[in-house]
């Protein structure tokens, strides 16, 4: 049984935690490796500090790039492994093609092979350093739900699938019925009255309020939750940890308190914010442009013989406050693919010609939609525009499926960079989580995170 602690990291201090080490790894060797051996090509001191802080930066944006703050992924040493080799060869290459603001090349040009080396070195007996000691579960954060036994399924997969250190001990029902019959075994089930017994005697973290009906909070259990929120332990709601773990909001569980749950942020209205975002959506649209005059001729040759037919295809898309708008693809599919009416693409979609697949992956086939940015029909990051036929079928069946067009439509965004593809109405549900994420949460520093990942969706050839 792994050793009990009241120690724990939460997902943002495991994310710094791992980029500050990441740094003083990467630094700290450089000087070691400066003051053992005659290294003269990278030097830490008072009159070469800029050297350490651009490669601290490299090092932070192809870190996150490559997805070495990815929990799920940092904590499985064989991905971690890939994932350095790329940062640190990438991070090793901008700052060779930087001298003025990085050392000018040695002559002895074995010196650039001891740095690359040395940053990797650094950063692999880091991680795995996290992986054995930070990641192991005696630093998992320890919790106890209260809710109704019928939703305990889905609300302990929801958390423990989004952080592999979130463990849920076990759980209290606050429903009358008893717990379901379930092809697989919740925790354990405590009684009502030892909630202050089993929060001291499982070392609980933290409690979580994962229940919609308040008449399951009885007097009895709220004087026990007071109690212990008098001694120190965190009492939270379910959907505020959904919404910090998963980066999701959780609609299936708001009802109709919808003003509750969706204090808009106010990027949404800030005149300064809007201002530079069009500024940087008619940047980053025209470097899309450019980028794609530039590889034309392969999309050209590709299309007459692969596709065999026109090169682009318009859609009539759902927009900002529902207004229709044109879509502009390169197109991916067979000619006619719709013959019988509107379908949603599948994932191993037949009508896709092989060339298609490629242009879908690499995400060549959106570069057309810079033209809708640059006319405002969309803007570089927000909610993917959705067919106006699904948008009626899906706002019957999901609440709150309207909202997501609050804001302009993206090229890109927290949906697309986060959740898998797919067909169903829970991957649907799924992307509106996110979708109602980012307009809840919108701001400058959010839209660089998605342009990042964007960037890692390309790069790892993950698109759809």
């Amino acid at each position: 049984m792994p050793q009990k602690s009241n120690i724990h990291f939460d997902i943002s201090e495991r994310k710094v935690l791992l980029r500050i080490f990441d740094m003083i790894s990467v630094l700290g060797l450089l000087y070691l490796v400066g003051i053992v051996f005659n290294f003269d090509y990278f030097k830490i001191n008072a009159d070469h500090w800029v050297w350490s802080i651009v490669l601290a930066l490299y090092l932070s944006i192809f870190a996150t790039i490559f997805e070495l703050y990815n929990l799920q992924k940092a904590s499985k040493f064989e991905v971690v492994i890939q994932n350095i080799i790329l940062t640190s060869s990438v991070t090793v290459l901008f700052y060779l093609f930087t001298p003025f603001f990085t050392p000018v090349l040695p002559d002895n040009r074995l010196q650039i092979v001891y740095f690359y080396i040395a940053i990797n070195v650094a950063l692999f007996t880091w991680r795995y350093a996290y992986i054995v000691l930070i990641s192991a579960p005696r630093f998992n954060k320890r919790v106890l739900l209260i809710g109704n036994s019928e939703d305990m399924a889905i609300v302990i997969d929801s958390l423990q699938k989004s952080d592999p250190n979130y463990q849920v001990i076990g759980y209290i029902n606050t429903s009358k019925s008893k717990q379901p019959l379930l092809p697989f075994q919740l925790p354990q089930e405590f009684a009502v009255k030892k909630v202050a017994e089993v929060v001291k005697e499982q070392h609980i973290s933290e409690v979580v309020i994962a229940t919609r009906d308040i008449d399951g909070i009885t007097v009895k259990l709220y004087n026990q939750l007071i109690n212990l929120l008098e001694t120190g332990v965190p009492i939270r709601e379910y959907t505020q940890v959904y919404e910090e773990i998963t980066h999701r909001v959780p609609v299936q569980h708001v009802d109709k308190d919808f003003y509750r749950y969706f204090p808009f942020s106010r990027s949404n209205q800030n005149k300064l914010y809007l201002f530079f975002h069009r500024v940087l959506d008619l940047l980053f649209s025209a470097i899309g442009l450019v980028f794609g005059l530039l590889i034309s001729p392969i999309i050209i040759v590709g299309n007459l013989i692969a596709n065999r037919g026109p090169l682009f295809y318009t859609q009539t898309r759902v927009g900002r406050n529902g207004k229709h708008f044109k879509i502009y693809k390169l197109r991916s599919m067979v000619v006619n693919a719709e013959q019988t009416g509107a379908v949603y693409a599948a994932k191993k979609d037949t009508r896709v010609t092989n060339f298609g697949r490629f242009l879908r992956r690499s995400r060549f086939d959106e570069i057309p939609q810079f033209i809708n940015v640059i006319k405002g029909d969309m803007s570089v990051i927000g909610p993917r525009p959705e067919r106006p036929v699904f948008v009626k079928e899906l706002s019957k069946q999901i609440p709150f499926y309207e909202v997501r067009h609050l804001v302009k439509p993206g090229v890109t965004g927290w949906a697309q960079v986060n959740a898998n593809y797919g067909t169903t109405m829970e991957d649907a549900l799924e992307k509106l989580q996110y979708d109602l994420y980012y307009i809840k949460r919108r701001s400058l520093f959010l839209d660089i995170s998605i342009v990042i990942k964007t960037l890692s969706t390309i790069i790892f050839y993950r698109g759809q």
